[in-house]
C-alpha cells in the first residue's frame, strides 16, 4: 500500500482534504510517544489503496513547536511514498516558503494549490504551467471544499510516487550554496539520508542537527569567521530565511497576476469583520451567538412562540410520540430529536419487561435497570451532543472561532493568558483531552499550566447529560426558569470560574510575561455538508462506543453492589440502602454537606455522592448511575427511562433543594474530570509536585464553587458577603501592583 503525507500551513484546507480523500475510513491514534492527534485514512478510488496521513498543520520544517517536529520526523523517517503539499492559493508566497524546505528533502512531492476557486472568484488567475515549470514539481489546482480536481490530484501523486526525486535548493547566496554544498559532502561521506537538507539546517545552525551532526558542526563555526555579510551578520538563520523569500518573491509570485494589482480590494471577510471582530460589539455578538446555539439545543419553547400557538396541535396527546415535539410550545430542534430517543428506547424498555416477565426479579432488575436503566439514561442525550457539536464545527470550520480568539486576546491578557490559549480552551467545550493536547503550541510554560487546569471548565459533550438531565428535571419538578437559560448559565459560570482561576494563578503561583499573540485569520466559508456529517459520525461513533463498554460496566457495578449486603445477601430494591453502596457512601456523604447534597438530605441522598464518584471514571457515568439507581427506587419512579426523570426520581426520593441541583452540576463540571483527561494532563505537565497540586486545584475549586452556588442560592443575601470578598482581593491584587511599581 502506498503511503502520502499531507503537509501544509494552518488553514490551508488541509484537514477538508484529508476528510475528502478518506471520507469515513480515517481514524484517529496517537504519534509513536507523543500525545498528539494522528489521523490516518485510506483512499481507495485507485487500483491499489493509498493509507493518507495528515501532518500537523505547520510553517516551517523547523523545530520551534511539537507539530514541527512531528511533521519533520516523519517525512524524514518514515519516508512516505509522497508529500502532497497543500497550499493556500490566496496566499501563495506564505504557504511556499514550506514548500521550498520540503524541496530540499529526497521525497517526490505534488502540490495541491488549495482554494483556488476563491482565487478566480476575485479575478485574479495563477499560471498554473509556469509555476509547475519553475518549481519543478507537478501542480494541480483543486478545491478541497468542493472536491474539485480531488481524484486528479491523486492520479499526479501515483505517477509522482514511482519515480525517484532529488532534493534542490533556492537559496542563491553564492557564499552560503558552497557552505551547503561542503557540509553536503561531508554528509554523503557518512551515509546520511537526504543530505542537502540536513547540510541547510545545518548551516542554520539547528537545534537539532547540531545534536544529531557534532561533528560537521564546526565546518560551519569556521565558515562564519570568514564569512562577509552585513544584513544578516552571523545569523545564518535568518540569511537562509531571506534567501527563501527573496527566491520566492522573483520567481514564483509573478505567475500571480492579480486583477486589481494597485487596488485595495475589501473582501466579503473584511466587511464581515468590521462587525464580528469590533473592539465592542465583538464579544456581545459572540455571547449572542452561544446563546442561539443552546436556544437550538435545549429549548422548549423553541424561538419563544409558546405564547402564539395553540398547544393542541402539537402536543400530539393520546398518541406515543406526546410531547415529543413541544406540549404548549415547540421543542427545539435539539430537544425533539431526544424526545424521539426516548420514544424509541422506551419502546425497547418495555418490551424487554414484558420478555423478561416470567424471570426471577433479579434478572430483571439487572437488565432494566442496571443495563438498559443506565445506558438509556446516557444515550437519550446523544441527539443534543450532535447538535451542539454541529453548532461548534460550523463555527470552527467557517472561521469565526480564529477571530474569537483574536478578540479575545486583549481581555485574556488582563488574565496573563494571550488569545492563542483560548483556542485550546474553546476545543474543550468538545473533548477536554485533546484540548489539552492542543496546549503545545503553547510556548510559556507557566501558561500551558494555567491552561490545562482550567480547561475542564469549558463542559465537554461528557457534561452535557449532566446539565441537561439536572435542568430538565428543575424545570419539571419545580418549575423554575427554562432548560436553555439554566444550561446556558452553568456554562458561562465555568467560563467565569476559569477567567478567575487563570487570573488568580498569573499572579500568583504562575507569575510571568504574556507570550505575544500573532495568527492568521482564514478567509470565511461555509463548512462543506460532508465534512460535517463524518466529524458527527465520529463523534456519535465514540459516544456509543463509550456507551457500550465503560458506562455499561460502570451500571452494571453500580447495580450489583447496590443489590448486596456486604454479606453478600441479595437485597431488593426497597432495601437498597442497606447495600454495600449505600453503606460506603453514607460514610462520603457528610463532606458534601457544604455544597448542598450531604448530610442535609434524606436516607437516600447518598445516590448523589455515588454519581460524583463514578463521574471520575467517565463523566456520562453521572447519568447513568442516577438513571440505575432511579429504577431500583421504584416506589418513587417517575416517568421513563430518560436522565431527566432519573433526577426527577431522586428530587422526590431525597428532597434535594434547586440550588443544591445547582451545585450538583457546578461541581461536576469543576472537579477532578475523567480519567482520560487526568491522564493527558499528567502526561503534558512535567513534574509530580505540579500534577498533584493540578488535582488539588480541581477538588479545591469545585468544592469553593458549588458551595457558593449553593449558599447564594439558598440565601440570596450572602451576594454580597461573596462580592465583598471578590473586591478585597482585587483590591489587594491592585495594591500589590502599585507598590511593585512604587
Amino acid at each position: 500500500m502506498y503511503k502520502f503525507a499531507l503537509a501544509g500551513n494552518p488553514n490551508s484546507g488541509k484537514t477538508t482534504l484529508f476528510n475528502a480523500l478518506t471520507g469515513s475510513t480515517a481514524h484517529v491514534g496517537n504519534w509513536p510517544g507523543v500525545t498528539v492527534d494522528k489521523r490516518e485514512g485510506t483512499y481507495r478510488k485507485t487500483d491499489e489503496p493509498v493509507l493518507v496521513v495528515d501532518l500537523p498543520g505547520i510553517y516551517s520544517l523547523s523545530p520551534y513547536t511539537q507539530e514541527e517536529v512531528i511533521a519533520r520526523n516523519y517525512i524524514l523517517d518514515e519516508r512516505p511514498d509522497c508529500v502532497i503539499n497543500i497550499i493556500d492559493a490566496t496566499n501563495l508566497e506564505r504557504n511556499l516558503y514550506l514548500t521550498t524546505q520540503i524541496m530540499e528533502i529526497d521525497v517526490p512531492i505534488v502540490i495541491a494549490l488549495n482554494m483556488i476557486d476563491v482565487v478566480e472568484k476575485r479575478g485574479d488567475n495563477i499560471d498554473v504551467k509556469e509555476l509547475e515549470r519553475r518549481l519543478k514539481i507537478p501542480v494541480i489546482k483543486i478545491s478541497a471544499l468542493k472536491g474539485k480536481n480531488v481524484d486528479k490530484l491523486m492520479e499526479r501523486a501515483l505517477e509522482s510516487c514511482k519515480q525517484k526525486r532529488k532534493g534542490e535548493t533556492v537559496i542563491e547566496n553564492q557564499e552560503l550554496r558552497h557552505l551547503i554544498g561542503d557540509v553536503k559532502i561531508a554528509l554523503e561521506g557518512q551515509g546520511v539520508k537526504d543530505p542537502l537538507f540536513h547540510a541547510v539546517k545545518l548551516a542554520e545552525l539547528d537545534e537539532l542537527e547540531v545534536v544529531m551532526h557534532e561533528g560537521t558542526v564546526s565546518m560551519v563555526q569556521n565558515f562564519k569567521k570568514t564569512f562577509s555579510d552585513t544584513t544578516f551578520g552571523d545569523d545564518f538563520e535568518g540569511l537562509v530565511a531571506d534567501g527563501r523569500y527573496k527566491y520566492i518573491t522573483k520567481y514564483f509570485s509573478p505567475t500571480l497576476k492579480r486583477k486589481n494589482a494597485e487596488k485595495f480590494v475589501v473582501t466579503p471577510s473584511d466587511k464581515a469583520d468590521k462587525v464580528l471582530t469590533h473592539k465592542i460589539w465583538g464579544i456581545p455578538i459572540f455571547l449572542l451567538i452561544l446563546f442561539a446555539i443552546f436556544h437550538v439545543t435545549f429549548s422548549e419553547n423553541f424561538l419563544y412562540l409558546g405564547a402564539f400557538i395553540s398547544p393542541e396541535w402539537v402536543s400530539l396527546a393520546g398518541t406515543p410520540f406526546e410531547g415529543v415535539f413541544g406540549a404548549g410550545a415547540i421543542n427545539s430542534p435539539g430537544v425533539s430529536l431526544m424526545g424521539l430517543v426516548e420514544v424509541l428506547t422506551g419502546f425497547i424498555t418495555e418490551a424487554v419487561a414484558g420478555w423478561l416477565a416470567p424471570s426471577p426479579e433479579w434478572v430483571q432488575g439487572l437488565v432494566l435497570d442496571g443495563f438498559l436503566g443506565g445506558i438509556f439514561a446516557v444515550l437519550g442525550f446523544l441527539p443534543q451532543i450532535l447538535v451542539l457539536f454541529l453548532c461548534f464545527s460550523i463555527l470552527e470550520d467557517s472561521g469565526y472561532m480564529a477571530r474569537i480568539a483574536f478578540i479575545l486576546d486583549r481581555m485574556l491578557r488582563k488574565f496573563g493568558l494571550s488569545g492563542r490559549a483560548f483556542l485550546p480552551m474553546i476545543m474543550g467545550f468538545g473533548c477536554s483531552v485533546p484540548a489539552i493536547m492542543n496546549t503545545r503550541t503553547l510556548a510559556d510554560d507557566k501558561e500551558k499550566i494555567a491552561t490545562i487546569r482550567v480547561i475542564p471548565f469549558f463542559s465537554c459533550g461528557a457534561k452535557l447529560p449532566i446539565l441537561t438531565a439536572v435542568a430538565g428535571a428543575i424545570v419539571a419538578s419545580a418549575n423554575v426558569g427554562n432548560v436553555d437559560l439554566i444550561t446556558y448559565g452553568m456554562y458561562l459560570l465555568g467560563v467565569l470560574t476559569a477567567l478567575i482561576s487563570v487570573l488568580l494563578m498569573r499572579s500568583t503561583s504562575l507569575k510571568g510575561e504574556t507570550p505575544p499573540f500573532i495568527m492568521e485569520l482564514p478567509a470565511y466559508h461555509l463548512p462543506q455538508f460532508r465534512n460535517l456529517m463524518v466529524l458527527l459520525w465520529e463523534k456519535a461513533k465514540h459516544f456509543i462506543q463509550k456507551a457500550f463498554t465503560i458506562i455499561l460496566a460502570s451500571t452494571i457495578v453500580i447495580w450489583f453492589i447496590s443489590h448486596f449486603s456486604f454479606h453478600w445477601e441479595f437485597l431488593p430494591d426497597e432495601s437498597i440502602d442497606q447495600s454495600i453502596l449505600a453503606n460506603v457512601s453514607m460514610l462520603l456523604q457528610p463532606i458534601f454537606t457544604p455544597v448542598g447534597f450531604g448530610s442535609q438530605l434524606s436516607q437516600s441522598g447518598w445516590v448523589f455522592v455515588v454519581a460524583c464518584i463514578t463521574g471520575l471514571i467517565a463523566k456520562e457515568n453521572v447519568v447513568s448511575t442516577l438513571g440505575t439507581l432511579a429504577g431500583c427506587l421504584s416506589l418513587t419512579f417517575v416517568g421513563d427511562e430518560s436522565g431527566v426523570s432519573a433526577v426527577s426520581t431522586m428530587i422526590t426520593a431525597t428532597g434535594i433543594t434547586v440550588p443544591a441541583l445547582l451545585s450538583f452540576i457546578a461541581f461536576n463540571m469543576t472537579t477532578i474530570p475523567c480519567f482520560a483527561t487526568v491522564a493527558a494532563a499528567k502526561g503534558e505537565l512535567h513534574g509530580k509536585r505540579t500534577f498533584n497540586f493540578t488535582l488539588l486545584f480541581w477538588i479545591a475549586t469545585s468544592f469553593i464553587v458549588s458551595s457558593a452556588v449553593y449558599v447564594i442560592g439558598s440565601w440570596w443575601w450572602t451576594s454580597f458577603i461573596y462580592l465583598a470578598v471578590v473586591v478585597v482581593i482585587f483590591l489587594l491584587f491592585k495594591l500589590k501592583k502599585i507598590v511593585k511599581r512604587g
